[in-house]
């Protein structure tokens, strides 16, 4: 079976290989080079083949099964003879003795240092004769007896033997081998019953010595201390005769010559410093008195100590000895069985070398096995790569066809409408009645109750596009040719870029970056706006958006405030309800989500624009708020959706942009006069020359941000890049769109046409990538200071025109009312009333 799939697999390989082979022989259509030259098949028009992989070949060849025939292999080596090995059970009793050893492994003697302390005691008293010096100073000592009060820091005597102002009072000696801690007793004897039993008496001596060291040195501290005990006796006795004599010294004072007196007097001080001197014996006698108690404790700490490893040696030998006995008899039990092992033994070694040959006849057997599976792997992986790349290829080309298509059939459009030409007769010729029919049949928009059309041409135009917008109308047959010329080419861009790389493997690249924390402004999200939002994420980033610049005023607002507002504004009298119910179906009536009064957005409409005039009543509503309202409803939920209009309204546009007399909007278009100067001189001295008042056009674009007048795809990324930026963009844009078709508007030589040209032209403008390259590139630098700066420059100026006509109106109602002949023309209204 393994030589079958082998040959098999072979076959397929060279089968798939010659198809390739067939393929790249049969590339002789021109179409790809036919491409070559044109925006759709700009990168790689020709279909690439891939050659035969060489890894892929040389993996083959070390993964192929090499079995020759004479293996046995199966059920003929498991019926050959096994060779008998002789085998014994080496059953040895080390097991124990190994056991032991691990027992007893951790029993180890402690290598913490014992804490030493260190016993002081004073030298001997070293005597001292007089020195004149000292001398000299005993007779001045008399004239400070007021600092001897304080205290005596260096007395000395000269009548007296001894002289202790010169004892090294600080001078002390060590005591060497000190007793260790009871901290570190803890520690060594923290298991007591895993020591070793060798280990166990080593330390027994040692501690010994130690015993016997420290009971020397407690011998020597006694001797020590009687010596001091002596000393201090001594001193006492001559203290005493000191006062003795004193006693008897007074009574004879009288008759006394007086340098006797004052000899008499040093005798005194001497006995008041060696009463001091007394005192701090004393306390050292005290102290030496402690250190013996602590010596007392620790000699007895180690006593105890001893004792407990003289225990712990006894339990451990009792565990030597009682594991001695089992070893024996295990060795016993041993011997007696191993003859009963041995015949047992005999009868499963035959037993086991028949499974053993067994297990490598299958372990052989998937070896080939593992083999082949891997060989297999390999093809069908190499397969499914040559497959990925013919169906890229295949898809690439007909992306290429589909947009080739979409232009040949615009140019088609264009050329039919061309040529149907208006007849005098009444007659008509059978060429006019073929070119209506093909009118006809190009104009229809594929639907689903056209299902054999998707078999025999691509679906190119559809009824609506992604946003929910008509692509051809339905009244004008010449604005309906038009319409679906546009769409074909729009379908004809979109397919060009998806050859490119898309913007949508950045987008989500970026949004898996910040999956895990907040989105923040950026370059990278900057550029990426520009470059436009794919649609799957456009609610998430607009959202976003909105919420980074109404912050501050949500945060002061409580929850469930929005829905105060709607509430709110249905119960009560609302002035601006009305208008607003009049201007619901007029906002977007080429958009299936507003065309009819039970549209899902219609109801969604009303509720955000009543919100809103409830919480400005300033503004209350304007025409142009519900056209922003419905291109944010398209992405947002109702209450993102007015927090939409907030950001716009209160924080884009500046003050008085919505109101009735609109003059924010008029000072814009000051401020974009100034700018087409300075950015597009030629066409605005081209304006000014035929006297053209181009913003009569572009009021309509600041007042709605371009809606209705881009195509459906730029708007959306002119949006985008709105609400993350602000207004600059608007000026950018209009700007760009006015660069885009400069020389087109130069070359109109008249006022109406150009004016005719203004109005419609920016429908024409398809190529959203190009627009966007201009607005943000080629109208570099663009500083937001200067539009503000220009902003208030104008808006003094405005401010001053309509202060100027209001002053005329009123001059002409006064007139009017002081006039006779004046109050006598009445108006056809006025009539009516």
């Amino acid at each position: 079976m393994t030589y079958w799939l082998q040959e098999l697999q072979q076959k397929r390989w060279e089968y798939c290989n010659n198809l390739d082979a067939a393929k790249r022989d049969s590339r002789t259509s021109p179409t790809p080079s036919d491409f070559s030259k044109g925006l759709v098949a700009k990168d790689n028009p020709d279909l690439s083949i891939l050659s035969q992989n060489a890894s892929a070949e040389r993996a083959r060849n070390i993964l192929a099964v090499e079995t020759s025939p004479t293996d046995l292999v199966g059920e003929q080596a498991a019926s050959q003879p096994a060779p008998v090995q002789p085998s014994a059970i080496n059953f040895s009793l080390k097991q124990w003795s190994t056991e032991i050893k691990n027992s007893m492994s951790s029993l180890r003697k402690g290598n913490n240092e014992n804490r030493k302390s260190i016993f002081y005691t004073t030298e001997e008293w070293e005597l001292l004769d007089p020195t004149p010096k000292d001398l000299e100073d005993s007779m001045a000592l008399e004239e400070k007896r007021k600092h001897l009060a304080e205290g005596s820091k260096g007395l000395t005597s000269s009548a007296f033997p001894f002289d202790f102002g010169r004892i090294p009072h600080k001078t002390r000696r060590p005591l060497k081998d000190m007793i260790g801690s009871s901290k570190n007793r803890n520690s060594s004897d923290s298991s007591p019953t895993e020591w070793y039993s060798g280990n166990g008496n080593k330390l027994v001596s040692e501690l010994q010595l130690k015993y016997q060291s420290q009971q020397e040195e407690l011998e020597k501290l006694k001797k020590d201390l009687l010596s001091q005990k002596e000393l201090v006796r001594l001193l006492q006795q001559t203290v005493r005769s000191s006062q003795y004599d004193k006693y008897f010294a007074s009574r004879l004072c009288e008759g006394v010559p007086k340098d006797k007196l004052e000899l008499l007097h040093q005798k005194d001080d001497q006995i008041l410093g060696l009463n001091n001197q007394l005192e701090k014996l004393n306390l050292e006698k005290d102290s030496l008195q402690q250190e013996v108690k602590n010596l007392k404790c620790k000699v007895g700490e180690l006593n105890e100590r001893l004792g407990m490893l003289m225990e712990t040696i006894q339990a451990k030998d009792e565990v030597i000895m009682k594991l001695s006995r089992q070893l024996s008899e295990c060795e016993d039990n041993t011997a007696s069985q191993s003859g009963a092992v041995n015949s047992s033994m005999a009868t499963c070694t035959n037993k086991e070398l028949q499974e053993l040959d067994r297990l490598k006849d299958n372990l052989q057997g998937y070896k080939t096995q593992n083999k082949f599976l891997n060989k297999e792997i390999l093809e069908l992986s190499a397969l499914r790569r040559n497959a990925e790349a013919r169906e890229r290829e295949w898809q690439a080309k007909y992306t290429s066809l589909e947009a080739k298509l979409c232009q040949i059939e615009s140019k088609y459009l264009i050329l039919l409408q061309e040529m149907k030409t208006p007849v005098c007769s009444e007659e008509q010729s059978p060429a006019r009645e073929v070119i209506t029919q093909l009118l006809e049949d190009a104009l229809k928009a594929e639907t689903s109750e056209q299902p054999e059309q998707a078999f025999f041409k691509p679906h190119l135009v559809s009824e609506y596009d992604i946003y929910g917008f008509q692509t051809v109308p339905e009244d004008d047959d010449e604005e309906k040719l038009v319409a679906k010329s546009r769409a074909l080419d729009l379908r004809s861009l979109s397919l060009s870029e998806n050859r490119e790389i898309s913007t949508g493997v950045k987008w989500e690249n970026y949004l898996a970056s910040t999956m895990n924390r907040e989105m923040m402004r950026c370059v990278e999200l900057k550029n990426l706006i520009r470059s436009g939002i794919p649609h799957e994420h456009r609610s998430k980033i607009w959202k976003w958006c909105v919420n980074l610049h109404v912050k501050k005023f949500k945060d002061s607002t409580v929850p469930g405030y929005f829905q105060t507002l709607l509430h709110n504004a249905l119960e009560k009298q609302n002035p601006a309800s009305k208008q607003i119910e009049l201007d619901l179906l007029r906002t977007l009536p080429n958009n299936k989500h507003y065309s009819s009064p039970t549209s899902e957005g219609i109801q969604k409409l009303r509720n955000v624009l009543l919100a809103f005039s409830w919480r400005n009543p300033d503004i209350g509503y304007c025409q142009g708020l519900n056209r922003l309202v419905a291109i944010a409803l398209l992405y947002l939920e109702q209450e993102d959706a007015f927090w939409c209009l907030v950001t716009i309204v209160e924080v884009f546009m500046p003050r008085d942009y919505y109101t009735k007399t609109l003059l924010g909007s008029q000072v814009d278009q000051r401020v974009f006069k100034d700018l087409m100067s300075e950015k597009l001189p030629r066409l605005h001295a081209h304006f000014e020359q035929y006297k053209v008042d181009y913003t009569l056009i572009t009021f309509n674009w600041f007042l709605v941000v371009f809606v209705d007048s881009v195509v459906s795809d730029i708007l959306f990324k002119i949006w985008d890049s709105f609400l993350y930026e602000g207004p600059k963009v608007i000026f950018r844009f209009a700007l760009a769109l006015f660069k885009y078709k400069e020389e087109e508007i130069l070359k109109l030589q008249d006022s109406m046409s150009i004016f005719k040209y203004l109005r419609y032209f920016t429908r024409t403008i398809l190529d959203a990538r190009k627009l966007t390259a201009i607005a943000f590139g080629d109208l570099n630098p663009f500083p937001l200071r200067q539009i503000r700066n220009r902003r208030t420059y104008h808006l003094e100026k405005v401010r001053l025109e309509l202060t100027e006509l209001e002053a005329i109106r009123e001059d002409f109602l006064r007139e009017r009312e002081t006039c006779v002949e004046k109050r006598d023309l009445i108006s056809d209204d006025e009539e009516d009333s």
